[in-house]
Order: C-alpha cells, then sequence, then structure tokens
C-alpha cells in the first residue's frame, strides 16, 4: 500500500475521446509502462483490464467508466540522469466513447482535474470528441491531446491539428512530429529535446532517443519556431526572451506551455499508435508536465446551506471533509460502492460522514482504492484523491457528503433526459417484485436511466440515452441478475407544449368526509423558445393573507400536471404557468382543493392553448467511402433526414444530418448493406421538435 503524496505529486485524468480512437487501448498501454499490470490487456481479444464487464469484453467497447490508480516515476524512460525521478500517482478514469453513455463522460469530467483528448489520426475529430469537449470546457478541464493510429491508412498529423483548431475552436500546438506515416510511421521528433524517439523491445518498454537525423532537420526547425510563436501569443515571458534575442531553454518553454494548458489556452498535442507500443511514455510525462495538480485547478465553489451564502471550498487535507459522490455501483457481496472525489479534509476508516443535501447521517465503514474491479484497502481519503467509500445507504449520483459542522453543497451535475422507451414483463407475477427491486438499483447507477410503471396499461417502462443504452441495461437484467423477463419494442419518447397564450380561471368544489374542499385560481400559460425549459411564477400579492402552504400546493399542482402531459401524457416541455388570481376561503380553502384546482386548471388551460407533439430529432455523423456516398445519402433522406453539412476526409466523406428518432430504428443494418459494411455512424440527440 503507498503512502499519501503530496498534493503537487497527484494527477487525476480522465481519458476521453469518439467510439474507437483507441482509449482503452493506450489506458493499457499507461498501466503496463508505469507498472501497474503485467502484461498488456487488449481489447480486441476481450482481456482490456478497463473493460472488465463481460459486456465489454463481447462487444469491444467501454460501457462504464473505470477507475485505477497508478504510479509513474517520472523521466524513467529518460537517459540523462540529471533528470528529476519523483514518483507521481496518477487517478486514472477511462471513459467510454459511445454517445449513449455520455453520462459516464459527464460525472467522470465534474471530478477530474485534467483529461487526455485521443483523436484519430484518420477520422480526425468526430462528433463524441466534439460532445466531450464541451462537456470538458463546462467544467473548466485542461487538456491534452493525443493523436492515435498513426500507422492506420489515411493518417494525417497535421490534418488533424487543422480539424482541432476549426471544429473544438482552441489553438494546437505540436510539441512532437510524426516520423513517417501509416505502414511507414516508425517514430516521434520531440520539439522540446529536438531528438527523435523510437521505440524497442517486445511491448515498446524500451524509448530511444537520438540526434534528429539531417533530412528532417529543416522541418523539425520549422515547427520548433512555430511552437515558440504560438506561447510568444500567450506568454509575455516568452516574447521577451524572444525579442531579447536570449536562449530560450526547453525547460522555461514547458513551464510556460503548462501555465497556458492550465487556462486552457492552447491544446499540446503528442502523437504516436498506441495498438503497437509507440508513444505512450512521453504522453505519461506530459500528463505529468502540462496537466494540474489538485490545488492548481479552479478553486472549487460551494453553497452554504445554513448561512444560504457561497463559498471557496480550499483543496486542503487539514481542512473540514466535503467530498462529492460522482458514481454509484452495485456490488453484490459489499452493496453500494459510492465513487467519491474529495475536495477538502480528510475521512478515516469508520467516520461518521453527513449527506448535505438529504441531511442524513452516513458511515464509511470501508474505504477503498479500486483498480477496476478490483480494489485495496485504503485507512483514509485524503482532499485531491479519489477513492472508494461503503456503507453510505442514502448516497446518490451528485450528493455531497462532509460533516454538520459546516454544511456546504457542492455543484450537482446535469445529465441530458432519456429519449428512448422499451416496455418489460417479467415472466411470472412473483418476479415482479425482483424486477423493481433491479431496476431501482440501475436507475441508482445510471443517472440517465429511468423505469416507470404505465398506470393505464400496467406496463413497467424503462427510459434510456439510445438503443445501445437500453440493451445493455436489458442484457444486465437477463444476464447478471438471471432475472427472465420479456422487453418491448423500442418507443420514441416524444414531448408536450403549447403555441399560443392563455388565460383561464378554474373552480373547485368537492365535499369529502361531510367536509367542503373549495378553490378557484387564475392561471396564464405562455409558450416559451424551444430548450428554454419550464417556469412557474406567481404574481399574486399575498401580504399575508393567505397561508404559504397554500402557494405551495398550488405549485405542487401545476408541476404535477406539466409532468402528466396534455394530449398523450407525454411531459409538457417550454411552458411558462404564472398565478395572477386566487380566492381563499379560511372555511372550506384546503391544500388538497388548490392542488387539484391547479391541477385540473392546467390541464383545461392548455387544452384551449393548441398543445402540439414534439419529437426528438437526432444529430447524426456518417463516415462513408466515396463511392457510397449516393446511396447512404439517399438513404438518410427516405428516414426524413437532412444534411446539413459534407467534409472530404481522405478516402472517405463526413457527413453530418439530423433526422427524427422514430425513423432511425435499425438504421445500421440499412447503411451496413447499401454501403458493403464499410460506412459507419454515430448519433446522439439534439433537439426536441414539433411532430410533423
Amino acid at each position: 500500500m503507498h503512502e499519501p503524496l503530496k498534493l503537487k505529486f497527484m494527477r487525476n485524468i480522465g481519458i476521453m475521446a469518439h467510439i474507437d480512437a483507441g482509449k482503452t487501448t493506450t489506458t493499457e498501454r499507461i498501466l503496463f509502462y508505469t507498472g501497474k499490470s503485467h502484461r498488456i490487456g487488449e481489447v480486441d481479444d476481450g482481456e482490456a483490464t478497463m473493460d472488465w464487464m463481460e459486456q465489454e469484453q463481447d462487444r469491444g467497447i467501454t460501457i462504464q467508466s473505470a477507475a485505477t490508480t497508478t504510479y509513474w516515476k517520472y523521466g524513467s524512460d529518460r537517459q540523462n540522469p540529471d533528470k528529476r525521478e519523483d514518483i507521481y500517482q496518477i487517478n486514472i478514469i477511462d471513459t467510454p466513447g459511445h454517445v449513449d453513455f455520455t453520462a459516464e463522460v459527464e460525472r467522470s469530467l465534474r471530478v477530474l482535474d485534467g483529461a487526455v483528448t485521443i483523436l484519430d489520426a484518420v477520422k480526425g475529430v468526430e462528433s463524441q470528441t466534439e460532445t466531450v469537449w464541451r462537456q470538458a470546457e463546462r467544467y473548466h478541464v485542461p487538456c491534452i491531446g493525443y493523436v492515435n493510429k498513426m500507422d492506420r491508412v489515411g493518417a494525417d498529423f497535421f490534418q488533424v491539428l487543422l480539424d482541432v483548431k476549426k471544429k473544438l475552436g482552441i489553438e494546437t500546438i505540436a510539441i512532437q512530429l510524426p516520423i513517417g506515416k501509416e505502414s511507414g510511421f516508425e517514430g516521434v521528433i520531440d520539439l522540446f529535446s529536438m531528438e527523435e524517439l523510437y521505440w524497442e523491445g517486445n511491448e515498446g518498454e524500451n524509448v530511444v532517443r537520438s540526434p534528429i537525423n539531417s533530412a528532417r532537420q529543416d522541418e523539425a526547425k520549422k515547427w520548433r519556431d512555430k511552437l515558440v510563436d504560438s506561447l510568444s501569443a500567450v506568454s509575455d515571458a516568452v516574447t521577451e526572451k524572444f525579442l531579447a534575442g536570449e536562449e530560450i531553454s526547453a525547460g522555461f518553454l514547458k513551464d510556460e506551455m503548462r501555465k497556458a494548458v492550465l487556462e486552457r489556452k492552447l491544446l499540446p498535442v503528442l502523437t504516436g499508435a498506441s495498438r503497437r507500443n509507440m508513444g505512450v511514455q512521453p504522453l505519461i510525462d506530459a500528463v505529468i508536465d502540462y496537466l494540474p495538480a489538485p490545488d492548481e485547478t479552479k478553486s472549487t465553489d460551494g453553497h452554504h446551506v445554513k448561512k444560504e451564502e457561497d463559498v471557496n471550498v480550499p483543496c486542503d487535507p487539514q481542512a473540514t471533509p466535503l467530498g462529492l459522490v460522482f458514481k454509484i455501483q452495485n456490488d453484490r457481496e459489499a452493496g453500494s460502492l459510492c465513487y467519491v472525489r474529495m475536495y477538502s479534509g480528510t475521512i478515516k476508516n469508520g467516520a461518521v460522514l453527513f449527506n448535505v443535501g438529504k441531511r442524513k447521517r452516513e458511515r464509511a465503514n470501508r474505504i477503498l482504492r479500486m483498480h477496476s474491479n478490483k480494489s485495496e484497502p485504503m485507512d483514509q481519503l485524503s482532499a485531491g484523491d479519489i477513492g472508494v467509500i461503503i456503507g453510505m445507504k442514502f448516497a446518490q449520483t451528485g450528493d455531497t457528503i462532509g460533516s454538520e459542522g459546516w454544511p456546504v453543497l457542492l455543484d450537482t451535475m446535469q445529465f441530458p433526459e432519456p429519449v428512448i422507451s422499451v416496455s418489460l414483463e417479467p415472466r411470472t407475477i412473483s418476479e415482479g417484485d425482483k424486477l423493481k427491486e433491479i431496476l431501482e438499483i440501475l436507475s441508482r447507477e445510471d443517472p440517465t436511466f429511468t423505469a416507470k410503471e404505465n398506470e393505464e396499461t400496467g406496463q413497467l417502462i424503462i427510459s434510456g440515452m439510445g438503443e445501445l443504452h437500453l440493451d445493455v441495461l436489458v442484457t444486465k437484467i437477463l444476464k447478471d441478475y438471471g432475472l427472465q423477463a420479456r422487453s418491448g419494442n423500442p418507443q420514441v419518447t416524444y414531448r408536450e407544449s403549447i403555441a399560443k397564450t392563455v388565460e383561464r380561471t378554474e373552480r373547485f368544489s368537492r365535499v369529502i368526509a361531510n367536509k367542503e374542499n373549495s378553490a378557484v385560481l387564475t392561471l396564464r400559460l405562455e409558450p416559451f423558445k424551444r430548450g428554454s425549459g419550464n417556469s412557474y411564477a406567481c404574481s399574486v400579492n399575498n401580504k399575508g393573507k393567505i397561508p404559504v402552504p397554500i402557494f405551495d400546493a398550488v405549485e405542487r399542482g401545476i408541476r404535477g400536471a406539466m409532468a402528466s402531459g396534455i394530449l398523450l401524457g407525454y411531459q409538457c416541455i417550454d411552458v411558462g404557468v404564472t398565478l395572477t388570481g386566487i380566492e381563499y376561503s379560511e372555511l372550506t380553502g384546503t391544500e388538497f382543493a388548490y392542488e387539484a384546482c391547479a391541477s385540473i386548471g392546467f390541464d383545461e388551460a392548455a387544452k384551449e392553448a393548441d398543445p402540439f407533439l414534439l419529437e426528438p430529432i437526432m444529430a447524426v455523423e456518417l463516415f462513408v467511402p466515396k463511392e457510397f456516398v449516393g446511396d447512404v445519402l439517399s438513404l438518410v433522406t427516405q428516414r426524413g433526414g437532412q444534411v446539413l453539412s459534407m467534409d472530404s476526409r481522405g478516402e472517405s466523406d463526413q457527413v453530418k444530418v439530423t433526422a427524427p428518432m422514430a425513423k432511425m430504428f435499425g438504421f445500421m443494418t440499412a447503411l451496413r448493406s447499401v454501403s458493403q459494411g464499410r460506412a459507419n455512424f454515430s448519433m446522439e440527440f439534439s433537439h426536441f421538435e414539433k411532430k410533423s
């Protein structure tokens, strides 16, 4: 068991990219070269350490983010004995690349300090790369880039640099150049040390450095000058040295590069071919060189629930404990594994914790350091570190844990709405209760998965982010939990909204248990711009004449009615409701009456406001060999798709379209049929649009 290291020797990083860019393959090499694993696990063989789930091995993709901790002796691949050899702790989270599992990326980026963005040397910036980049931007996560698969046909390092600048909107800066490409890729040029790097040994474990070949000297010098020029644009110190004609050392440039990366002004880009064991050791050094330690990141803010004020949370192991539960994973033996990122203080084994949001006491029975699906015990979890706590009963994803004396709430995570549903039926009535328990466990693990019972049909409806997402969850229920259940065909989850403003007065009167319950309300409903969300406001000037619980009951009634829809029972979106009038009698006015009156009033007013159905529209990105573009575009338009853009990417075209989700079921089979299996696509939810 390793002793806790100082914060400056710690890195919390994520590996993020589009599906099949080589995230897990690169992570496997990192674990091998740092000594965490003794052999390289291959994704293609179903033996990757980080893809431990049976389904991940069967499908060859990452489904859920896996966490591990490894230790790297900085400079251990170097021949120069004067280089420092400090030992660094690197907490790594390998995230999924498929858009259906974007919530896994979201919650990982929320707690990470830095990220490695892996780019495919052939395909460049793909749709999910843009999605995860936006997520990283939202949480101000500094990044470095790594262009993988330089050994593939069509690889173009310099085109990828242009692609990143154009699509991600950040200044790229090459800190390595590839030597050769495709089958001729043999090494890289380090633009800091101005050396050539080659990899030797059965597993590429030996990095051999040599002077730059005379034939490549001019190209290397040109790109070294570009590196200095790009840095001088964001660093006055580099500009001053350059103008003074002073020699600019590699160490000085790295220090200035680090500052620029921490402020997200530059994206330094390295290159390699992870599958061929080339390029990974310098990437680990770059993680140490340019990505932040926990105390170097933008300081975390929280909200003090008692004082009703925002407070700054220092990254100090000696301060009051405060951490964020960013993931729940159910273990059959241990129960709920709560993945926690500590932002302040230290938690020890057996400590009593306080769940700030739920105002419940919890206990940390055991603390573990995870390595994929294996673990090792820890005595404590300190600020800046990531670990697993066993024993917490109430915790859910996004909960803040700390102490009652300092009840500070950290910002929670935002997850997208589920857009696709299937019905699930147990084979026998006796298994119905067991199925509900399993669905509850799964919805705790995955915030984008929901399960509810349809009151009219009695069916259990499960909802998720896409066909693959629900297929994975249904397979998990059948295989992992051994429950026999039938799933129905996928159904699109629609939404409802209104087209015009309506004001209505609703009267409610019922005699229940010989007591009259009455209420009178005037509501104004108005449509909002798409994507604005729902809102409720009260314009009644009360001045204490009507009890506050009555107003709370009105809001409950309206929000409940919004959730149950107007036409077909789908949730209402982008509707503004204002309470403009209320009549109250102390004798007959009850909370029940006002809640019921508000619900009925909303329903009746919405029916007068020209309600309509909204359907989910998907953003689809296709990579199509040029000879099949015409057939594929024809297929897309048959399914109601609209072409947004086309870009040439070597032998293939990158086509971006939008299409209704209802018409995209089974698209993969049709696409393979018209392209002889050579085209591929990715799809993510874009927006809701009025159903034609």
